[in-house]
C-alpha cells in the first residue's frame, strides 16, 4: 500500500514525499485510517516503526479540514515524557505540514520560557509539551486547553515510570471532555492497561510488534565482565572495531560523566547526556554526535526515549539497567525504520538478576561471549559442578575473533552464534 491509499490531503502527501517516503510502515498503515475515523486508539509499537507519523499525519490532515474561528487556540496536544522526544515530534510534525497552514509549537522545562510564551501568544493549532512546563505555563495563565479535541499520549509508559500520573490526570481534567484520545506504549504494564480506561474510550487497538518485544533487526549480545574492567572492556572494543559512532547507557549520572570522561582522555572523543546538564549543552551534544563531532555519546535513560539517530550502527548497556523494559527502549535507538543495529550488553556478576528479568521480558537468551583478560569467573562450587556450572563458558581472544570478522550481523560459516537475532529464540544454559 502507498501513502495516496491512506486518504491524506495532497498537502500531506506532498510532504511525505519531499521527506522522500513512499510505503506507509506497519503502524502507519494501521493507525492513519483509524485516527482519520475518530476512533480513539491504542497502539503498542516499537520505537524506530514510524510511530510519530501515525498520529501526527492524520492530526494535521483533521486539523487542516476544521475551520478556524476566531483567534487560534491549541486544537491538539502532544504529551511527551522528555525534552528530547518532544523536539524530535516537533520537528517531524513541522516537515510534515510544510505545505498547510497549521501552526506547531514545543514547550518543555529547562530552558527560558519567554520565547514559548511568545509562540503561545502568536497563536497555535498543535502543542508538542512535556508535562512540567506545560502546567506551569498554564498555572501562569499563558494558554488554554479549552479547545483540545485530540490529544496524544506518547511513550505513557515512560510517563508513568518518571512520575507523571499526577501530571497527566490534571492535564486531563482542563481538557474538554469530548474529544479524539490517542495512546501509545512501547510496553504495557497493569497501572498502563488502568490508564487506558481512564483516559480512552471504546479504543481502537493496533498491536504491530508483541507488547515488550524487540525489533529484529537489532542484533543482541553480552560480554560477561569483571565490574572494575567493564571501562578497559568498552575502550577495547571501541578501538579493536574501530567504532566511529555509539550509543552507551550508564545506570547513574555520576557514572555517565566519569566513564565519559576517561574516554576522552584516552582520545576517544565522548559526551555526556543526563537529567543534570541544561537543555542546551544536552541539544549541543545530541547535534555533535549526530554529526560525528564525537564518536560516543554516553547517556543516562532519560536519554533513552526521543533519541532519533538515523543509522546509529551501536548501543551499548554498560550498566544493564534495573528497570527490564528500559532495555527495550535503550536497544531500540538502534536498528530504527528497518536497519540494521547492534545492541551490546556488558554483564558483571552483580547484575545476573537483571539480565535474568530481561531475558523473561523479551523472551529471550541474549547471547553472551567472555573476552580473555576482562573477566574472571569464579569457581564452581562442589554443587555447582553436580549441577553442571561451569561446563559450557565461551571465550575469544580477540573480539574480532567471532563478532567483528561478520560486522556484529550474525553472518558466519561456524556453527556458534556470537551475535543473535530476537528471531533466533533458542532457550540456553546460562552462567547464573
Amino acid at each position: 500500500m502507498s501513502f495516496d491509499k491512506l486518504g491524506l490531503s495532497p498537502e500531506l502527501l506532498k510532504a511525505v514525499a519531499k521527506q522522500g517516503y513512499t510505503i506507509p510502515t506497519p503502524i502507519q498503515e494501521q493507525a492513519i485510517p483509524l485516527v482519520l475515523a475518530g476512533s480513539d486508539m491504542l497502539a503498542s509499537a516499537q520505537t524506530g516503526t514510524g510511530k510519530t507519523a501515525s498520529f501526527t499525519l492524520p492530526i494535521l490532515h483533521i486539523l487542516s479540514k476544521t475551520e478556524i474561528k476566531g483567534r487560534r487556540q491549541p486544537r491538539a496536544l502532544i504529551l511527551t515524557p522528555t525534552r528530547e522526544l518532544a523536539a524530535q515530534v516537533s520537528n517531524n510534525l513541522r516537515s510534515y505540514a510544510q505545505f498547510t497552514n497549521l501552526r506547531s509549537t514545543v514547550i518543555y522545562g529547562g530552558v527560558n520560557q519567554n520565547p514559548q510564551v511568545k509562540a503561545l501568544q502568536q497563536g497555535q493549532d498543535i502543542v508538542i509539551a512535556t508535562p512540567g512546563r506545560l502546567l506551569d505555563l498554564y498555572n501562569q495563565r499563558h494558554l488554554s486547553l479549552k479547545s483540545i479535541s485530540m490529544f496524544v499520549l506518547d511513550e505513557a509508559d515512560r510517563m508513568l515510570d518518571m512520575g507523571f500520573l499526577g501530571d497527566i490526570q490534571k492535564i486531563i481534567s482542563l481538557m474538554p471532555a469530548q474529544r479524539q484520545n490517542l495512546m501509545f506504549s512501547a510496553t504495557f504494564s497493569g497501572e498502563i492497561k488502568k490508564l487506558t480506561k481512564d483516559i480512552l474510550n471504546n479504543p481502537a487497538t493496533v498491536d504491530v510488534s508483541p507488547p515488550n518485544s524487540t525489533v529484529e533487526s537489532i542484533s543482541q549480545m553480552g560480554y560477561r565482565v569483571d565490574k572494575s574492567k567493564k571501562k578497559d572492556l568498552l575502550v577495547h572494543l571501541i578501538n579493536d572495531q574501530n567504532w566511529n559512532q555509539a550509543l552507551v547507557f550508564c545506570r547513574t549520572k555520576h557514572g555517565a560523566n566519569n566513564l565519559s570522561e576517561k574516554i576522552d582522555s584516552l582520545g576517544i572523543t565522548s559526551v555526556a547526556i543526563h537529567g543534570n546538564k541544561s537543555q542546551g549543552a544536552r541539544t549541543k551534544a545530541l547535534a555533535d554526535f549526530k554529526r560525528n563531532k564525537v564518536r560516543i555519546l554516553v547517556a543516562t535513560d532519560i536519554a533513552a526515549r526521543g533519541l532519533d539517530i538515523p543509522l546509529l550502527p551501536h548501543v551499548v548497556n554498560f550498566d544493564l539497567p534495573n528497570i527490564p523494559e528500559d532495555y527495550v527502549h535503550r536497544i531500540g535507538r538502534t536498528g530504527r525504520a528497518g536497519a540494521d543495529g547492534v545492541a551490546i550488553s556488558f554483564v558483571s556478576p552483580d547484575e545476573k538478576n537483571y539480565l535474568r528479568s530481561i531475558e523473561r521480558l523479551i523472551d529471550f537468551s541474549i547471547p553472551l561471549e567472555e573476552l580473555e583478560g576482562f573477566y574472571t569467573p569464579k569457581k564452581p562450587s562442589k554443587k555447582g559442578i553436580a549441577r553442571g556450572e561451569g561446563k559450557s563458558v565461551r571465550k575469544s581472544t580477540s573480539s574480532g575473533s567471532s563478532s567483528s570478522s561478520r560486522g556484529y550481523k550474525g553472518k558466519t560459516t561456524s556453527k556458534e552464534t556470537a551475535v543473535a537475532k530476537p528471531k533466533d529464540r533458542k532457550p540456553k544454559k546460562r552462567w547464573y
